[in-house]
């Protein structure tokens, strides 16, 4: 059996001080709930200290935990801050207190501008403080990741001898290297009495990209706690991302002798509902939680994906609640997922026909960034109204401008295989088009109806059109046309009602 890993979560206190993602009460009592449903270990609530907004979230999370977390409140290594955090926590069933001080030299000369000796009495002194009230106290050694081996040792040994359960290794400013940061967790593992009876923390941050790889170089080394947040959201470049190491951890226990007992599945949820509150948004490449997480665009890579996901996916993605992966049709794509989208919608193509589907939907693929459902619904009609039509469009080309009159080349196929070609001009560019498709068709009739949708969203939609046209005898026949140019649309729509119009009369 692998060691368990408690996960620590901060989102509610570290990850609120990201520039722009501070809650109010209410708010942090959803997310609290949510991270209840995670299963997660540890709840840092707040530093009730730093104001009434804070104090009040932390009195109704210990309340809203009950028994199922600890929950936890931050402290300086300052009398008033621990009263402060005792009093919040009255209501809590497992309370923990987490004080402590810098103990870099950069911290202890610059910031506290004491010495080594004064900053052990501090420490052992917040520490015995807060012992008075509860029973559970956390250490955190500031800056710990830029600190002497041998000084942190000694602050860490005198907080243990004081009393301390959680001993936290914080590298606050992300400077480590994971390997040097594992050495670190391995120097105080095999220095410091008393370590093996205390809880060993890990607390990253992002500043150099590798939060989640120093916090797992922490846990292969002896550490078994860590403190990390929803979306990795934290101060400056953000914290440990939870969803990261945990679902690390789930790929490689038997290496890190480490498992979680978090529920996985609330990830995505938890994720958008952090995002949604906070107003931060995920990256799309996020690892995990990103909308691009389980998307496959390139054609190598949906061919594999569908004949064995897991050729190019190592998390199932419902182990996260993503449910399913994702084949995004773009112009990477092959003729496998698009294959399998099609039979998603209910239409079974092979050899020629899908061939010949396939290069139309290149067509479009090449002129968007993306070709959704909907798409693919019109090239299938579009495709349908050529097989039947009697006339087919071949080509079309309009000038037109201020002060230019509008003119349109149309070339058409005809029944018997003949085209023609002829040009035409109009009050505007489709008039024209029209024109000049009459001149080759030469059936009668009337425009009647003439309007335009966008088939998706945004900007480079495929646009359709429909068209009704009447008849000498006063019969309407209704054409529809796809296609990313409006101009083109418009031709296969009114050509689509004519081949209708011709059909009947045949």
């Amino acid at each position: 059996m692998t060691r368990k890993i408690d996960i620590f979560d901060t989102t509610l206190r570290d990850g609120e001080q990201s520039p722009g993602a501070s809650m109010n009460t209410e708010e942090k009592l959803v997310i609290a709930r949510q991270l209840l449903r995670l299963n997660v270990d540890v709840i840092e609530a707040g530093f009730p200290i730093s104001s009434p907004g804070d104090f009040e979230s932390v009195r109704r999370i210990s309340e809203l935990a009950g028994d199922a977390a600890v929950v936890c409140a931050l402290t300086r290594a300052v009398d008033k801050d621990i009263d402060s955090a005792a009093d919040a926590l009255k209501f809590a069933k497992r309370p923990r207190i987490h004080t402590g001080i810098g103990v870099s030299p950069s911290h202890m000369r610059d910031k506290l501008r004491i010495t080594e000796d004064e900053c052990i009495e501090r420490a052992v002194h917040a520490v015995s403080y807060a012992k008075k009230y509860v029973e559970d106290v956390q250490f955190y050694a500031e800056d710990a990741g830029r600190s002497d081996f041998a000084f942190l040792a000694r602050v860490i040994e005198a907080v243990i001898k004081a009393g301390a359960t959680v001993v936290n290794i914080p590298d606050t400013t992300g400077y480590s290297l994971p390997e040097d940061f594992g050495a670190r967790i391995k120097y105080l593992m095999d220095n410091v009495a008393g370590i093996d009876d205390v809880t060993v923390s890990v607390h990253c941050h992002n500043d150099l990209g590798m939060a989640t790889a120093l916090s797992l170089a922490g846990v292969r080394n002896g550490a078994t706690q860590i403190e990390c947040t929803i979306n990795g959201l934290g101060e400056r470049a953000g914290n440990t991302a939870m969803e990261e190491v945990v679902m690390a951890m789930r790929m490689h226990g038997k290496e890190l002798d480490a498992h979680t007992d978090i529920n996985t599945r609330e990830f995505i949820k938890a994720s958008r509902l952090v995002s949604s509150i906070t107003g931060m948004n995920v990256q799309a490449n996020k690892a995990i939680v990103g909308a691009n997480a389980f998307a496959h665009s390139s054609g190598i890579h949906q061919d594999g994906v569908l004949k064995k996901r897991d050729t190019y996916e190592i998390i199932d993605p419902a182990e996260v609640g993503v449910g399913q992966s994702q084949i995004v049709l773009t112009a990477r794509s092959g003729h496998a997922a698009l294959k399998h989208r099609l039979e998603e919608l209910g239409y079974e193509y092979e050899g020629e026909e899908l061939d010949r589907l396939y290069n139309a939907f290149l067509d479009v693929a090449d002129k968007k960034k993306e070709v959704y459902d909907e798409d693919l619904e019109a090239l299938v009609n579009e495709r349908d109204r050529e097989e039947c039509a009697i006339y087919a469009l071949e080509g079309v080309q309009v000038s037109c401008g201020f002060p230019l009159k509008p003119t349109a080349t149309v070339t058409l196929r005809g029944p018997e295989g003949d085209v023609r070609t002829v040009c035409d001009w109009g009050a505007g560019p489709i008039d024209a088009v029209y024109k000049a498709i009459d001149q080759i068709v030469q059936v009668d009739n009337d425009l009647s109806e003439f309007a335009v949708n966008a088939v998706t969203r945004g900007i480079d939609a495929l646009g359709e059109v429909t068209v009704r046209v009447k008849a000498a005898g006063g019969e309407v026949y209704v054409g529809r046309g796809a296609d990313g140019d409006i101009i083109v649309s418009s031709a296969k729509a009114y050509l689509n009602a004519l081949n209708r119009l011709l059909a009947e009369k045949r």
